[in-house]
């Protein structure tokens, strides 16, 4: 699942309706790729292959539900931070990918869209007629040809929306600049998202570096083809399976040629040191110096027992607070939690 934070004060109607073009298209770049399909009364051989995982599970355009009749958009709203100042988006449309490129594009995209309808920018231009019925539409077609109904009656492609939404986001990184994600991260995801859609247009085995689908597609036809197997046959179903296996000897990702965009030291050294840009900073540094002191740390508060009564809660409601900037030198020069707590004032 994903999930972003976004001003309380935009309208939920605006979110839902103008975000949903985006979860049923972007597929086309961040689905993982699946064999066969699950919708029933739909034969094995009538959809061999299709971009998503997920797809064929979503039954309702927006609602709460998880496991049952689930949401494209789903409305559960738990910010973890101050709750009058902040909405969080919690999104369960996408599919669980092993492509760094694909994983980077997925959210910095969707955060740029989710930009744009902060600030009002987007409009309704790519709203779609039926969701659900698009999503699976989507998903079914690898051909990337097939057309999907908007609500004013006219058709497009789900590559068409994209370069739409593309489209806007230049015209946004002009007029508003890209500080939800950075500027210099959202030009390279723009610049990204442009190399994305043009080689999905013309080769899509240009993307297969890139695009878990491709990725997958590949290795499930070459397979296919040496067996000589009949499509969406169980043997197909373990390739699939086993293209998400993380153990390294099992996994047939990293036999993809999947281009990887994170150093393994970095990934290691992110297990134990935090981002120094949110409240996530502030939080690692105590656990990793006074862990004797600390009763509970949770998202959005920590708990300290310094051997006074009652226990100790430092709030952590903003996000963007208890950073290295500004907590670094205070944690740095408290050889205690008490002395710690003594310089917050809490």
């Amino acid at each position: 699942h994903e999930n972003y934070l976004l001003a309380r004060e935009t309208p939920f109607g605006r979110i839902v309706g103008q975000v949903t073009p985006h979860f049923v298209t972007r597929q086309i770049f961040c689905g993982a790729g699946k064999v066969g399909c699950e919708l029933p009364g739909v034969p094995p051989d009538h959809v061999p292959y299709q971009l998503s995982q997920r797809a064929d599970f979503f039954e309702e355009e927006v609602g709460l539900e998880t496991t049952l009749k689930r949401p494209i958009v789903n409305t559960r709203d738990e910010p973890h931070c101050d709750a009058q100042r902040y909405r969080r988006l919690h999104v369960i449309v996408g599919d669980a990918n092993m492509s760094e490129v694909a994983t980077y594009l997925k959210v910095g995209t969707t955060a740029i869209v989710l930009a744009m309808i902060e600030d009002d920018v987007l409009g309704d231009e790519w709203a779609l007629g039926n969701p659900v019925a698009g999503i699976r539409q989507v998903s079914h077609d690898p051909t990337l040809t097939r057309t999907i109904t908007l609500r004013d009656g006219t058709r497009a492609t789900a590559i068409e929306v994209q370069w739409g939404l593309l489209e806007r986001a230049r015209k946004y990184e002009q007029s508003h600049g890209l500080t939800a994600v950075g500027e210099t991260v959202g030009r390279d995801v723009l610049a990204r998202w442009e190399q994305v859609l043009t080689g999905l247009e013309h080769d899509v085995d240009t993307v297969a570096g890139w695009v878990d689908w491709v990725a997958k597609r590949r290795l499930v036809e070459g397979y296919a083809a040496r067996h000589d197997l009949a499509p969406a046959t169980p043997r197909l179903k373990a390739i699939d399976l086993q293209y998400h296996d993380l153990r390294a000897h099992k996994g047939l990702a990293a036999r993809a040629g999947l281009e990887l965009l994170v150093d393994r030291a970095d990934v290691v050294r992110a297990m134990t040191e935090p981002p120094t840009t949110t409240r996530a900073y502030f939080r690692g540094r105590c656990l990793a110096k006074y862990p004797g002191e600390i009763v509970a740390a949770n998202w959005d508060s920590m708990v300290f027992d310094v051997g006074r009564e009652p226990l100790r809660r430092v709030p952590m409601m903003e996000p963007l607070r208890g950073t290295a900037e500004h907590v670094a030198r205070l944690i740095d020069e408290s050889d205690s939690a008490v002395e710690l707590l003594d310089r917050l004032g809490s």
